[in-house]
C-alpha cells in the first residue's frame, strides 16, 4: 500500500509530547475575538445565504449581509466596548470603499487588521496562481496604506485555499495564516521560500456560522457551549499552551436576540482577565515564533 499523499507543509506532532511553555505573563491559554468584516456586489459572486436563496438579484440575503455593516457591527462593537475587549478585523478590502466608517471603528480601538480578501464574493481556491497572487498583494498594499502599516496575518475568503496559497503569502510579505484547522497551538508550515508560515489557531466548531447558521443551534445552547469550551480549555491548558477564539460575523451575531447571550460570554471572558491572556491573533504569532 502506496503512502497516504501529504501536502510537506507540517509533520505529525502529538500536543502531549511537546515542550512546555507560556504565554505572556505565565498564561497557558491565549485568548482572541475575531470580527470577520466582510462585503458582497450586489447581484453576483459567492455569499452565505442566511435564508432560502432566489435569483439573482436576491435582494433577501444581499440585505442581511450588508445589515451587518450598517448596524450589526455597531451593536458588536457596543458589547466588546462594554467589555473592553480587544478585537481583530478580518477585513474584505472592499470595506474600504463600502464602509470606511467601519474599518474606522476597529482602527480608533487599536484593533489588529488581518488580511480577508477583497470581498467573500470570491475564493483563493477558485483562482489560477497569477491571479491569487495579483490579490494577495493588493489587499496587502490596501491595508498597508489605510491603516499605516502592512498586515501580519490573513484568513482566506470561505478559508478556502489552493495548493500554493502558503507559499504566494509568505512571498507577499504575510507572517502568519489563520486559514489551517490543523492544532490548538501555533505551529509552524513550510513554502517553497524558505521563509516559514505560523498558523495561529481559528477554531471552527463553534464558530457563529456553522453553529448559528448551518446547525442551527439556538443562541443560548451557542453561548452555554462556548462557555464550556472555554473552562475545559483552561483546565487543559494547565497541562499543555492553548488558544482560544470567539469567530464572529455581524450579520448574524449583531441581531439583539443573539448578541444578548454573546454578551454573557463577553463577561465570562472579562471575569476571567486574571487567569488568561487577552490579545490578538498577530500576538500569538509574534509569541509563537519565540518559544515554538
Amino acid at each position: 500500500m502506496s503512502a497516504l499523499r501529504t501536502h510537506g507543509r507540517y509533520r505529525y506532532s502529538a500536543i502531549a509530547h511537546r515542550p512546555v511553555w507560556e504565554w505572556p505573563n505565565g498564561a497557558r491559554l491565549a485568548v482572541f475575538v475575531a470580527v470577520n468584516l466582510e462585503a458582497f456586489p450586489f447581484g453576483e459572486g459567492l455569499g452565505i445565504p442566511l435564508v432560502n436563496p432566489l435569483p439573482e438579484p436576491d435582494v433577501q440575503n444581499f440585505g442581511m449581509r450588508d445589515w451587518g455593516n450598517r448596524v450589526g457591527v455597531w451593536n458588536l462593537l457596543d458589547a466588546l466596548d462594554e467589555y473592553g475587549l480587544p478585537a481583530a478585523a478580518l477585513l474584505n478590502t472592499a470595506i474600504y470603499d463600502l464602509c470606511p466608517e467601519v474599518a474606522g471603528a476597529f482602527r480608533a480601538r487599536g484593533d489588529e487588521v488581518v488580511g480577508h480578501g477583497r470581498t467573500n464574493a470570491e475564493r483563493q481556491s477558485d483562482m489560477e496562481e497569477a491571479a491569487e497572487r495579483a490579490m494577495l498583494l493588493s489587499c496587502h498594499a490596501r491595508i498597508a496604506r489605510e491603516e499605516g502599516a502592512p498586515p501580519r496575518g490573513w484568513m482566506g475568503p470561505w478559508v478556502a485555499e489552493s495548493a500554493v496559497t502558503p507559499d504566494l503569502l509568505a512571498e507577499a510579505g504575510f507572517d502568519y495564516v489563520m486559514d489551517w484547522t490543523h492544532d490548538d497551538q501555533p505551529t509552524r508550515l513550510a513554502t517553497r521560500s524558505g521563509r516559514d508560515l505560523v498558523t495561529v489557531p481559528y477554531s471552527r466548531p463553534t464558530n457563529d456560522i456553522p453553529a448559528l447558521h448551518a446547525a442551527k443551534w439556538p443562541p443560548a445552547v451557542w453561548a452555554d457551549a462556548l462557555i464550556d469550551g472555554f473552562e475545559e480549555s483552561l483546565r487543559l491548558a494547565a497541562r499543555w499552551p492553548l488558544t482560544f477564539n470567539l469567530s464572529l460575523h455581524p450579520f448574524l451575531v449583531g441581531h439583539p436576540f443573539r448578541l444578548k447571550h454573546l454578551r454573557r460570554v463577553f463577561a465570562h471572558l472579562d471575569a476571567a482577565r486574571d487567569r488568561i491572556w487577552l490579545c490578538r491573533p498577530g500576538d500569538i504569532a509574534a509569541h509563537a515564533r519565540h518559544v515554538t
